[in-house]
């Protein structure tokens, strides 16, 4: 029989009887004829709330301890998914990660998958069980438990997929697929169908919080097809696949990206030392560029997301004492970020968003430009409007 993976996120678990419904829909799945293997995440807010206890106790708790106590929650939901199914005469199993043969590196709260073995996996399928999977960690080759990261459990998922030869890999959130805006932020955004993988990790990284971008690499990378559903209804969703240049658009998405703080060097601070001094402490992050569009032309802008900073005043205080006023920490500053293939093809986009900017009143603290993105640096009090503004210039409404 073939093999598919679901991975339902925290709030498609967020309680009791959101699991049943899951437990049902697994059901469905497996009474069509298929092999079923689940990866699930923390129940709602869970994730949050072992972080803002672990820093009841430590300001900068470390890492491996945090790991330890995070990848509880995704526990949770795997052995009260099973129970669920077992409850509807549904023979399932419950696995950890590293149960599960998931072997990541040794780098606590990012790590990245360097393996699978899913050899107890295939054994449980064999014997006619769904498999549920704790998404979010794994175990390094030195028999440590590891987490993957903020969105991990995608990444779990993909691949599971891969190793298992799995038909398909689905991935089940609140929204039916992704969105060529944040409908919160758009109003008028539209679904798509279709995605090619490139443009579905740009969106990912700048901002979009619906598919992990390290998913999404490993997804490309061994030709894993996924389809983003909703866990709530029936939908069509959106496939993230190959697309022949026939089927590709020149602007996909427009994402906005406020959960981060932008490193600002000046032309002083040797840019491998800063690199150098974020990797020692796992800060990962991309680099924006130089600046030579305001009186601060010639800083470096290095993009900063805080969702896996677990020390926040440890690191501002740590830059201080080494570079001190030659790297300051911008917490008011944010990312819009336009998406798609053949974007700058011209000048036209990059005109157009400037002129949008300045109709609004943001300032352009600095710009991004490369084959698949266009992303513009402002106050964060320009993000949503700015967001609605582009989508409009070069999507349409």
């Amino acid at each position: 029989m073939p093999i598919v993976v679901q991975k339902y996120g925290g709030s498609s678990v967020a309680d009791v009887e959101k699991i049943r419904k899951v437990a049902r829909r697994v059901k469905d799945k497996r009474d069509a004829g298929y092999q079923v293997v689940v990866v699930v995440s923390a129940m709602g807010d869970t994730t949050d709330e072992l972080l803002a206890l672990a820093k009841q106790v430590s300001p900068d708790p470390p890492r491996r301890e945090l790991d330890m106590l995070l990848t509880c929650g995704e526990r949770i939901s795997m052995a009260l998914l099973s129970m669920a199914l077992q409850e509807m005469e549904v023979p399932a199993i419950s696995f950890t990660g590293s149960q599960s043969g998931i072997i990541t590196n040794d780098a606590h709260a990012q790590a990245r998958i360097v393996e699978v073995r899913p050899y107890r996996i295939h054994d449980e399928l064999a014997r006619g069980r769904v498999v549920i999977v704790a998404g979010y960690q794994g175990v390094s080759y030195k028999k440590e438990v590891t987490t993957l990261g903020r969105g991990g459990s995608d990444t779990t998922a993909v691949a599971l997929a891969a190793a298992l030869e799995a038909e398909a890999c689905e991935i089940y959130s609140d929204v039916d697929g992704i969105f060529s805006a944040d409908p919160r932020v758009v109003p008028d955004a539209r679904k798509l169908e279709a995605l090619n993988y490139d443009e579905m990790q740009e969106l990912a990284s700048a901002g979009a919080k619906v598919l992990n971008a390290q998913a999404v690499e490993w997804a490309k990378s061994r030709g894993i097809v996924i389809l983003a559903r909703t866990a709530h209804a029936q939908g069509t969703g959106t496939a993230v696949r190959e697309l022949t240049a026939a089927q590709d658009t020149r602007v996909k998405g427009v994402t906005a990206e406020v959960e981060m703080a932008v490193l600002c060097a000046t032309a002083r601070v040797r840019l491998p030392e800063l690199l150098e001094f974020l990797d020692a402490r796992g800060v990962r992050g991309r680099t924006l560029g130089h600046d030579g569009l305001s009186e601060e032309a010639g800083h470096t802008y290095l993009l900063v997301p805080l969702a896996d900073i677990h020390g926040e005043e440890a690191l501002r205080k740590d830059l201080s004492t080494r570079f001190g006023d030659g790297v300051s920490w911008r917490g008011e500053l944010g990312t819009v970020t336009c998406v798609g293939v053949g974007l700058n093809a011209d000048w036209v986009p990059l005109r157009q968003s400037l002129a949008a900017a300045e109709e609004l009143g943001a300032r352009v603290h600095a710009v991004h430009t490369s084959p698949l993105q266009l992303t513009l640096l402002v106050d964060k009090a320009h993000l949503k409007p700015l967001t609605a503004r582009l989508h409009r210039e070069l999507l349409g409404s």
